[in-house]
Order: structure tokens, then sequence, then C-alpha cells
């Protein structure tokens, strides 16, 4: 994985309804980034091709319309994920654990510009 800004595009599997997109930076193993209701932090590390690591989920913001219920109930959360990436792409899959439910994700990057 290459140091930059990043496009993320995020979408909850096993059933679970859910998906959001922002963009994240990524720099010698640490990461930040967010979109318009949450924001992330967390570290990486980078083998031949391949990626793992974890990251820490807050909502910033509410959601404008109150029937709209985050799937993360507006509590911090942390995933681990793991994944591949070519080029100026990247994918993962990951797992969050919210209280005591445990939630898939899948999640595409696509690099944008150098920091």
């Amino acid at each position: 994985m290459r140091n930059g800004l990043y496009s993320i595009h995020i979408h909850m599997l096993d059933g679970v309804r859910g998906r959001d997109s922002g963009v994240i930076i990524l720099r010698d193993g640490k990461l930040a980034g967010g979109g318009p209701y949450f924001w992330s932090i967390g570290t990486y590390t980078v083998g031949k091709g391949t990626w793992k690591g974890e990251i820490t989920t807050n909502q910033h913001t509410p959601f404008p319309d109150p029937l709209v219920r985050p799937l993360f109930g507006g509590h911090e959360v942390t995933s681990g994920f793991s994944g591949t990436f070519t080029g100026d792409e990247a994918e993962v899959f990951g797992t969050t654990l919210v209280g005591k439910q445990s939630m898939s994700f899948r999640a595409t990057l696509k690099f944008l510009a150098d920091e």
C-alpha cells in the first residue's frame, strides 16, 4: 500500500443492510479518515500484496432523519480487517463487534492522491 489519500466504500455483509463511503489517508502504518457522519483512526501492516489492521470508528454527526438508525448506535466500535492490494486499489474483509453482535463487512479502496 502506498501512502496517500484513498476513497473507501464499505458494504455490510451477512444480511445486514448498511454501507458508507468516505476518504481515508494511509501513511506509514497509520490511517485516518471519515465521511459525513463517521470518523476513524487505526493502524495497519503490509506484506507482499496483503495488508491487515484494525480501525476504531466513532460517529461525529447525527443523521438528519430521526428514523434512520446507525448500525453502530452512536457507539465507538473497533474492527479488524485483512485483504489484498494491487496498484492503486485494495480490498479488505473485516469484522466489527457492536455490543454482543458481530458484523462483517467488505471495503474497497481506490488511490486518489499523494499525501
